[in-house]
């Protein structure tokens, strides 16, 4: 089959189009022909090897254990193992996979995969994993989003950003989003109630007080985020930020945020997304009611995924940026 790979650490340029075997798959795993697939910020992470952290956590200390990159899925069952109940062959499935998604096939477990929603594209459904449940986790079960809270999103255009202010917003909240001029249009059609533009002040320049604050884009220090929460309020850190530290990726504010939790009334937590089916199912209910819907920036054939992954590093997209590959209805 056809699929992006990569034989050593790198930037983009490390990644080419070539043929590599079809995924095998175990007795509880799904073989999905690949419709779409979408580019998050893990990608560059397990593209790049930094932070070298992730190197020794187990993806590979030299080149990467799984050569194909990719993780958002969205296809049709192909088969199936022997233990898989849940799926059969012909259904539209959107997930995570472990073999790599920028492929012609991707195997994944079925406990990271459902029924993909009718009223969604394949291009729409992949760009809802990752960063779905990323946001549904962030906003539902780190910070727990009451119907009237006050809720700052941080980096509200964003593929994280854009799902949790629509979730917010279907929870009851007023939600304040953070972003760039040219991207506050999206931000208000999203449903937030006020926008800020973070090249004209930053967050706490009118003094307001948020209960929630979720903090997407990883460049702001404890201690301005913590000025702008009320005093029992609630920071969701989500993701690293500052790549420019090579071993850490700037995880430091994940690993201050539960310790200052100790000595303060506020609550600061980092959030560890889990994959899980019972998530999906949780947005597809979202995106059928309505009060979801997948933004996308743009869409790259599957040989231009090295493109792709620049447009997400260096242009600031607003939602998702996907990948079709080749056959896809």
């Amino acid at each position: 089959m056809k699929a992006i790979v990569q034989d050593a650490y790198g930037p983009a340029d490390v990644l080419r189009l070539g043929d590599v075997d079809r995924p095998g798959i175990g007795d509880e795993e799904v073989l999905v022909e690949v419709r779409a697939a979408a580019v998050d910020p893990g990608v560059w992470v397990l593209m790049t090897g930094r932070p070298y952290l992730m190197r020794v956590a187990g993806f590979g200390l030299r080149r990467p254990k799984v050569a194909v990159r990719g993780r958002d899925v969205a296809g049709v069952v192909a088969a199936v193992g022997a233990r898989v109940t849940r799926f059969q062959p012909g259904q539209e499935v959107y997930g995570t996979c472990e073999s790599g998604s920028y492929a012609e096939y991707a195997s994944a477990r079925q406990s990271r995969l459902a029924p993909k929603p009718a009223d969604l594209t394949f291009e729409q459904a992949a760009a809802v994993p990752v960063s779905g449940m990323t946001a549904l986790q962030a906003v539902r079960h780190g910070a727990r989003v009451r119907p009237g809270q006050r809720v700052l999103v941080i980096g509200a255009s964003g593929g994280v950003g854009s799902f949790a202010v629509q979730i917010a917003k279907a929870d009851g909240a007023s939600v304040t989003g953070v972003c760039g001029a040219a991207k506050a249009g999206l931000v208000r059609s999203l449903g937030a109630d006020d926008v800020i533009d973070y090249a004209h002040g930053e967050i706490d320049r009118d003094g307001r007080r948020y209960d929630v604050v979720i903090d997407t884009a990883g460049n702001r220090p404890l201690s301005l985020l913590r000025r702008v929460l009320t005093p029992r309020g609630t920071l969701v850190v989500v993701g690293g930020g500052h790549t420019a530290y090579r071993f850490t990726g700037g995880m430091g504010r994940t690993f201050r945020a539960p310790l200052l939790s100790m000595f303060t009334g506020q609550r600061l937590r980092p959030l560890m997304s889990r994959e899980r089916a019972e998530h999906l199912e949780e947005l597809t209910r979202l995106v059928e009611s309505g009060a979801v819907t997948p933004v996308i920036d743009r869409v790259y054939p599957l040989a231009a995924v090295p493109d792709a992954i620049r447009h997400l590093t260096g242009g600031h997209p607003g939602g998702k940026v996907v990948v079709t590959v080749p056959g896809a209805a």
